[in-house]
């Protein structure tokens, strides 16, 4: 996130865009809710979906999934042409605004209604409330990320916050929620194949020299593979053993089918996790870790926010801290790894990381610092980009609408979309050990329009089977308003109800993310 979360209340206009607030980041939708009720923000939302934050929005907008790009472009048309851009913020801040503006010339709101199915004039009374904002924020989630044009998604997000000039102020910026509660941690840890801690390229030679000379080992400067990359690589013989941690990648990943027959390809799977998931059940090898109640650390949220995590609890069982699992391992592998302590990888961070140069668990001891925090006597940094980008003008990005990588046809006549549900966490590893979630929430559901459920003879608590080029599922229909005609929601908890056997695994071309909200399907009574 650009912002911090305590700016939510001073925003005038809210845009919440491919993410379902309430279910997946509460918290956050509670402070949503009471910039709206307590102190009059403006919301509109932009879902498939009918989510439960739709009810306090001024505008709910119902897109066909995979339009993102046509349905942004149409609102910034309108923006651009009636007035409403902050010309100031374009000329002093910004770059290639010309480029930008004749690529959303053509997109007006009667060809965006034409490609996402928003009425033009719904278009309109969107750019009219968000153009007119004086602190307009945007919020989004994997419902704009998870397409093979997620990274178009996200630049359009971007040029819609700078055409309004909403960044670098409080209740404005670009406020991307993370899925999980130390995403944004591990990725600025350097838990991508391109980078280093603090999103240095490992091909950037100072910064990979600066690692070696650390670390008294010598380090590759060429990038690895992305998740769904490797299991491709380990479906066709490229990679022979793979280590997953936290991950459960069986329920998690788009094809699992796929996953499995990858999986089961591999010489040596390694699984470290504190349940035997459904991935861990087909290990070589499986090493107990520890939960977060076990152990010292830290999380780093989605406003950025450093926050220390203490050991409440002696580790349980055989079970080991991750941190100490990794050294025995390592030492056992001929490269010596000791620390005394996590305290002493947080110096080490900050030594070679610029922005958490300023942490130490001395300062976090009672309050989180957000990053960068490149020194000791650094504050921290609540509001991102308030005099300048890190790159230096923001950078408008002509982006052009692009289908999905499916689209229906005569066999395959509806989408599919997933996602998450209140009660259940991810793939339910440790939520669905609770009886008392189970009983509000045990089984998976398939939401269907009437329309579409009158056409096929389903009502709700129907069986059907639900069938994507990929493979089959079975799960209990859900006959609802709350979906849009020709377009179907299920959730990823549920082993019983794998969803993710039938998501695409085709990728975004940069960020390498699977097309999870998008799949052709048919669906028939059982």
């Amino acid at each position: 996130m650009t912002n911090s979360l305590s700016d939510i209340a001073q925003s005038d206009v809210i845009l919440v865009m491919g993410s379902n607030t309430t279910e997946s980041h509460p918290i956050v939708a509670l402070e949503i809710k009471r910039a709206v009720s307590d102190f009059g923000a403006k919301l509109i939302v932009i879902d498939p979906r009918r989510i439960r934050l739709a009810d306090y929005a001024d505008i709910y907008l119902s897109q066909k999934p995979g339009s993102d790009v046509a349905l942004l472009n149409g609102i910034m048309h309108v923006i651009i042409e009636e007035g409403l851009a902050d010309q100031a913020f374009t000329l002093a801040r910004c770059e290639d605004f010309e480029a930008f503006k004749r690529a959303v010339r053509k997109y007006t709101p009667e060809l965006a209604e034409e490609i996402s199915g928003v009425k033009a004039d719904d278009i309109r009374r969107v750019a009219r409330l968000f153009g007119a904002a004086k602190n307009g924020a945007i919020f989004y989630c994997m419902g704009l990320t998870q397409h093979v044009t997620g990274t178009d998604n996200v630049l359009s997000v971007a040029n819609l916050a700078m055409l309004t000039g909403n960044i670098g102020r409080p209740g404005t910026g670009v406020n991307p929620l993370r899925g999980q509660n130390n995403v944004q941690g591990a990725c600025d840890m350097g838990a991508l194949p391109n980078v280093f801690a603090g999103y240095q390229k490992v091909s950037d030679e100072a910064a990979a020299q600066k690692f070696e000379s650390a670390w008294g080992g010598s380090l590759s400067r060429k990038e690895g593979l992305t998740v769904t990359e490797m299991i491709w690589a380990a479906a066709s013989g490229g990679i022979k053993a793979l280590y997953i941690m936290g991950e459960n990648p069986m329920l998690s990943d788009a094809d699992t089918s796929h996953v499995e027959e990858a999986l089961k390809n591999l010489d040596l799977l390694v699984v470290q996790d504190i349940f035997l998931t459904e991935t861990a059940a087909l290990a070589d090898v499986v090493l107990p870790g520890a939960s977060f109640a076990e152990k010292d650390g830290t999380f780093t949220n989605t406003e950025r926010r450093v926050q220390r995590v203490r050991r409440a609890i002696p580790v349980l069982g055989g079970a080991k801290e991750d941190l100490k699992i990794i050294a025995d391992l390592s030492a056992a592998m001929g490269y010596p790894m000791e620390y005394a302590s996590a305290s002493e990888i947080m110096d080490e961070i900050a030594k070679l990381t610029p922005s958490y140069g300023g942490i130490s668990y001395q300062r976090i001891e009672t309050e989180g610092l957000q990053w960068p925090c490149p020194s000791p006597a650094h504050p921290g940094t609540p509001i991102l980009h308030t005099e300048k980008f890190a790159r230096g003008l923001g950078k408008f990005h002509p982006v052009e609408y692009k289908d999905p990588n499916e689209v229906v046809d005569e066999e395959y006549p509806l989408i599919l979309t997933t996602g998450r549900l209140l009660h259940q966490y991810h793939t339910g590893t440790m939520t669905r050990k609770s009886e008392a979630i189970e009983e509000v929430c045990g089984a998976a559901l398939l939401e269907i329009n009437p329309k579409d459920a009158e056409r096929l003879g389903v009502e709700s608590g129907d069986m059907v089977k639900v069938t994507s080029r990929r493979g089959s599922v079975e799960i209990k229909a859900c006959v609802t308003e709350k979906i849009q005609k020709g377009a179907l929601f299920a959730p990823f908890h549920f082993k019983e109800s794998p969803i993710n056997r039938l998501t695409n695994p085709a990728l975004d071309p940069v960020a390498k993310i699977p097309e999870f909200k998008v799949a052709a399907v048919k669906v028939e009574k059982v």
